[in-house]
């Protein structure tokens, strides 16, 4: 995603920005027969967000030339310092996400390893969608969509020109705050081609949408009251379409500042204000200082976010679904001949013995977590399927190859709850 600024100490420019032993192969077969909205007694519902600028999508080809996508940041990364791992090389190649036929081998790793919902990072500006394709025409289209859940995160935030970042700031192409007519079509269309597919996911029969940056959502609208409003017309127009209701989800990260407001208000309160259901985290430097240039140690920043995690469960009103972060450099999002130094995203420090293994303690942490809560909020995030250019990503390299889907297999895959490791 491209990332706005965070609470962390660096600037993001917006999004750029998914388990347990088993005892038999048929085991695992009959426990994937197990609707993902739906998950055994006992078991859990692990999202990963999806990043998809790994296909060819009109806008991109404007701007940087035909054929782009995000993979030719990632052919292009060096090593920025000593020790530094760049480039990272897929080990299934740079794949189009929008060919049906490569889309199905991600949903196979995926759902093998007990992931079981895609929440795409999906973009409406006022222009209209970008970087669809790959939802409709690879998840939607691949023959084994029935295999997994999608479900959307409308990734509102500016698209700034970060690929790579020449300027500080960068260029501003496409402005995350849009219209109210731009909301009513926004809303029809995500109704009519996403909720009534029979892979979306849904929460107590209620299609489940997130949204990324809620002060630009409130800036869209004007006022607090306003925004309400039109949640609650979204949510009036998804029962009309024939569903229970609608499940809104927040992404919350920093301190929204509210139109014509000079103080930060209660995030909680306005979590409540405006009748989002869950609230859950894109990534863990949302919340957690990187505080040691140009690597800061794994383990320390798992338990930071832990410990907001924790207080994150008594200030909202609401269910708060932990995250678990595989990884952090955007430095492939630089200009890679220019100094690396502490100035800003992407020139942040990153995320060091991120391996495996350290991931898998990640797990098991928020697993020992969820075993707390309702089996109904048993929900955790992962950053992310393929945030390449961030270095955080669950498809296989050729350094791990399928480790990290490994370590969720272990931990959170389908099969009895005793055969799990501790």
């Amino acid at each position: 995603m491209i990332r706005k600024q965070t609470i962390a100490s660096f600037t993001c420019v917006g999004l750029f920005c998914c388990f347990a032993g088993l005892s038999s192969r048929g085991e695992y077969a009959a426990a994937q027969s197990i609707p993902a909205t739906q998950p055994a007694a006992g078991r859990y519902t692990v999202a990963c967000y999806y990043f998809p600028n790994y296909h060819v999508d009109p806008l991109n080809e404007a701007q940087h030339g035909k054929g782009w996508t995000e993979w030719e940041l990632v052919k292009q990364a060096r090593p920025r310092f000593e020790g530094h791992q760049q480039p990272k090389v897929p080990a299934w190649g740079y794949t189009d996400e929008a060919d049906p036929k490569q889309m199905a081998q991600k949903i196979d790793a995926a759902a093998d390893a007990g992931i079981d919902v895609f929440i795409f990072d999906w973009y409406y500006y006022d222009s209209g969608p970008f970087l669809q394709r790959g939802l409709e025409k690879g998840f939607m289209k691949a023959p084994n969509a029935s295999r997994m859940k999608f479900a959307l995160m409308w990734a509102n935030h500016d698209w700034k020109d970060i690929h790579p970042i020449r300027e500080n700031p960068p260029p501003l192409l496409f402005p995350g705050k849009i219209t109210r007519q731009t909301w009513d079509r926004m809303t029809d269309y995500i109704i009519s081609e996403y909720f009534k597919h029979p892979s979306h996911w849904k929460i107590d029969g209620r299609p489940y949408f997130s949204v990324y940056d809620l002060h630009t959502l409130t800036a869209s609208f004007g006022s607090v009251e306003a925004t309400a409003g039109a949640l609650r017309n979204f949510r009036d127009k998804t029962k009309a379409a024939g569903f229970p209701g609608l499940h809104l989800n927040a992404v919350v990260w920093g301190n929204p500042i509210l139109p014509g407001e000079k103080t930060v208000k209660s995030r909680s309160e306005l979590v409540d204000r405006l009748g989002f259901d869950s609230v859950t985290s894109y990534v863990w430097v949302h919340h957690v200082p990187l505080d040691e240039f140009p690597r800061t140690p794994y383990e320390k920043v798992m338990t930071k976010y832990n410990a907001y995690r924790d207080n994150a469960a008594g200030e909202f009103h609401v269910p708060y679904y932990p995250n678990v972060t595989m990884g952090w450099d955007p430095s492939p999002r630089t200009v890679q001949t220019e100094p690396f130094t502490p100035s800003g995203y992407p020139h942040t420090a990153t995320l060091s013995g991120n391996t495996p293994e350290a991931f898998r303690r990640a797990l098991l942490e928020t697993r020992k977590y969820l075993d707390g809560r309702p089996a109904g909020q048993r929900i955790l995030t992962i950053n992310a399927w393929n945030e390449w250019t961030e270095s955080s990503y669950l498809e296989p390299d050729t350094v791990n190859s399928m480790g990290y889907l490994d370590a969720i297999r272990e931990v959170f895959g389908p099969g009895p709850k005793e055969k799990r490791p501790e």
